[in-house]
């Protein structure tokens, strides 16, 4: 499961170029008219919008990714430079969602462990992939 953003992280970066060179230029020639203010009020307009591009490409590839494999279910978790990896024993998995709301992740606890997930999911996927994994762990439905 995949954040969804409509621009890769050099996509943001071709954009904040171009939005850059605009406001540097427009700036410069009321610059070199006398309205040296105009400078500084684009410096600090371009510092901000690559502030806020810079926080949006660190986030632009996070996902979730759940793995069920022999003996195990993994569940690895990425938020910008921090990657987390959970691995869990999928024959003691309970797999609990409170309700349908916006904030409710998905719960899967084994043995006191207890992961998230479903974050960049709408309630109606999540109650869905609840269901799936819920299938997916049924002692009949594993391979020992």
């Amino acid at each position: 499961m995949k954040r969804n953003c409509s621009l890769s992280p050099r996509q943001a970066l071709q954009v904040y170029a171009l939005l850059s060179a605009a406001t540097l230029g427009i700036a410069l020639a009321f610059t070199l008219r006398g309205a040296w203010m105009v400078l500084a009020f684009a410096l600090l307009e371009t510092a901000a919008v690559g502030a806020a591009l810079l926080y949006y490409a660190r986030h632009a590839l996070d996902h979730e990714r759940i793995v069920l494999a022999d003996g195990w279910l993994m569940v690895e978790h990425q938020d910008g430079a921090r990657l987390v990896t959970s691995r869990l024993d999928p024959h003691h998995t309970r797999v609990s969602l409170a309700d349908a709301g916006m904030r409710t992740l998905i719960q899967l606890e084994a043995r006191g462990q207890q992961v998230g997930v479903g974050r960049y999911l709408t309630p109606p996927d999540r109650q869905r992939l609840a269901q799936e994994l819920r299938l997916a762990l049924r002692p009949g439905s594993l391979l020992a």
